[in-house]
């Protein structure tokens, strides 16, 4: 019989290589791993595991969010390992961000035996149910011992813990593990070698690799079948997004309806020949007389609603009664409407008809989607600056086919929804777009470039400044990045809100200027760092990216000139409008 790879010294080596080989047949493939003493077993086990890449990375939250890009990209889950304390807390907010947005992360949080918890002990806090509500399941295990009931016990567990991540749903899973002394791999004098005698490749070989539930072919609701209906494509997750849009492109053609296709959704990056792609129905959505006049009757939404505040405001005016699509089984509608929910993969939808609908409907956003974009392109940018949102399109265009780009929350991915065209370059979109947060933006998008295709980051100053610890980082890639940052000196989002209007205190605690010099923060780590200032040097620097390393291109922009230009400019795109 042939034998696991496992260090057999003492209870917790046996333990840990136990946990460890069991999540290797599960199906984990990446481990981040960040320093600590508690969680020595389970940090050096990992180390020893030859099928486990294992990357060290010292901030913890940093590190989550790294893990969370891992798993975004591979549709796997990832495992997180740290010691016991409050290095779990950092866990949190890429925790939050897994479970809204259905990312497979399994955490294991090192911790104290019973005995040393609620009397003071160092480093000791409660971590039972550290995540609250905020993962699929949570799990505590028992205190390692050298007996084989509680090995097939700890396997066992182990295996559910990593199908947890996937099923019913994908999502963040949570598993404390105490440990007594010694950590260290010291020898017990052959008790737990003993044991290990039962321990070989029998004991493994029904574990295997977990995977998502996949429903089969889902028929639409019968009364969506409208000449007047929508498909409102929303931010959504899929392995294969050129197939996705493939299947939701025949859909729309089927049924004779129009896509309403947000920025990071695969429908604007894989568009497909006779598609009736709408990219500008924020705009248009902004002439009142235009807005009343498209109003539908069905509305079908495929994953998550889209960024656009005008769009989700219409919709839930308009009462049209609405199938929203999610492999989730939790309650995904924001805006509460006429809504049927139907759990199950885009690609498994057929519709109930054979004949298309009448075209009026369609063809009518298509007229407007014309206007509102020949308006826009004609409008005099304002002097000086770069204006923000035309380094979107310059993106759109100069980008090698099939990058990955990685969109940062607040203004750059409301820009990529009103200024990314719609185009069959195949770029591959990545967003933390479930609680909306600016949090591990630069540690996500650089967990997507690890091992994959040359990437990209668009990011603004704020989110970029927010997860700065995310360049210690840039020494572990194996890969390459380039990060896009739009320095406007603050948060450009808040300038269009009403809280503007009132300065003083906007500007110190809303905006919030940082004065840092990005030149001297990149080279304090080692990272390329380049000033841009038009956007054809831009289209110059990204048409080609690098093999490998993190550099960061700077564009400075005028925050509030942007803010006033945009303003001005959806308002004359709107007028434009004639239907």
């Amino acid at each position: 019989m042939s034998r696991p790879d496992i260090d057999c010294r003492n209870a917790n080596t046996l333990w840990a290589g136990v946990i460890v080989e069991a999540l290797w047949r599960c199906g984990v493939r990446q481990a981040v791993v960040s320093p600590g003493s508690r969680s020595t077993p389970l940090t050096m086990a990992l180390a020893r595991h030859a099928g486990i890449e294992a990357i060290p990375v010292l901030d913890e939250r940093s590190a989550a969010f790294f893990a969370l890009g891992l798993a975004r990209k591979s549709f796997t889950p990832v495992l997180l390992v740290c010691t016991s304390g409050t290095a779990g807390a950092n866990y949190y907010p890429a925790v939050i961000e897994a479970q809204e947005s259905g990312v497979p992360l399994l955490v294991l949080t090192a911790d104290r035996p019973p005995e040393m918890r609620a009397c003071a002990s160092g480093q000791t806090i409660d971590q039972q149910k550290l995540f609250g509500s905020h993962v699929n399941r949570d799990f505590e295990l028992a205190v390692p011992e050298t007996k084989l009931p509680l090995l097939t016990y700890l396997r066992q567990t182990i295996a559910q813990a990593c199908r947890s991540t996937l099923q019913p749903q994908s999502g963040p899973v949570h598993v404390n593990v105490p440990f007594r002394d010694p950590l260290v791999p010291v020898d017990d004098g052959g008790v737990a070698a003993a044991v290990a005698q039962d321990i070989g490749e029998d004991f493994f070989s029904h574990l295997e690799p977990a995977v998502p539930v996949v429903a089969g072919q889902t028929k639409l609701w019968q009364r969506a079948i409208s000449a007047r209906g929508l498909i409102v494509a929303g931010p959504d997750r899929t392995a294969d997004p050129a197939a996705y849009a493939a299947k939701v492109t025949r859909l729309a053609k089927q049924l004779g309806w129009s896509i309403l296709a947000d920025g990071v959704s695969p429908l604007r990056h894989f568009a497909e020949k006779g598609a009736a792609i709408i990219t500008a129905y924020d705009t248009i959505l902004r002439n009142a007389s235009a807005a009343q006049a498209l109003l539908p009757r069905y509305v079908l939404c495929l994953g998550e609603w889209p960024t656009s505040k005008v769009l989700r405001g219409w919709i839930e005016s308009s009462g049209a009664e609405i199938v929203l699509v999610s492999n989730r089984y939790d309650n995904r509608d924001a805006l509460h409407g006429r809504t049927r929910h139907i759990c199950a993969p885009v690609e498994t939808l057929t519709a109930l008809t054979r004949k298309p609908q009448s075209g009026d409907y369609a063809a009518s956003w298509l007229k407007a989607e014309k206007a509102v974009r020949t308006a826009m392109a004609a409008t005099t940018r304002p002097r000086g600056a770069v204006f923000e949102g035309d380094v979107v399109p310059t993106l759109a265009e100069a980008l090698p086919k099939g990058t990955p780009v990685y969109v940062a929350s607040s203004m750059p991915v409301r820009d990529v929804e009103y200024f990314w065209p719609a185009t069959t370059r195949g770029y591959r979109f990545y967003f933390n777009r479930g609680a909306n947060g600016i949090d591990g933006t630069l540690s996500t998008a650089l967990g997507i470039a690890h091992r994959g295709n040359p990437a990209v980051l668009l990011t603004g100053d704020l989110a970029f400044l927010h997860d700065a610890n995310g360049l210690l980082l840039a020494r572990k890639l194996r890969g390459s990045l380039t990060v896009i940052l739009i320095n406007n000196n603050g948060g450009g989002i808040f300038e269009h809100l009403p809280v503007a209007g009132y300065n003083p205190p906007f500007e110190d605690y809303f905006a919030t200027p940082q004065q840092v010099d990005f030149a001297q923060l990149c080279a304090a780590h080692g990272v390329t760092h380049r000033e841009v200032g038009t956007l054809g040097e831009l289209n110059r620097l990204v048409a080609k990216l690098p093999a490998n390393g993190v550099r960061v291109l700077e564009v400075r922009t005028d925050r509030k000139q942007d803010a006033a230009f945009r303003k001005r400019l959806f308002a004359e795109a709107a007028a434009a409008l004639k239907l």
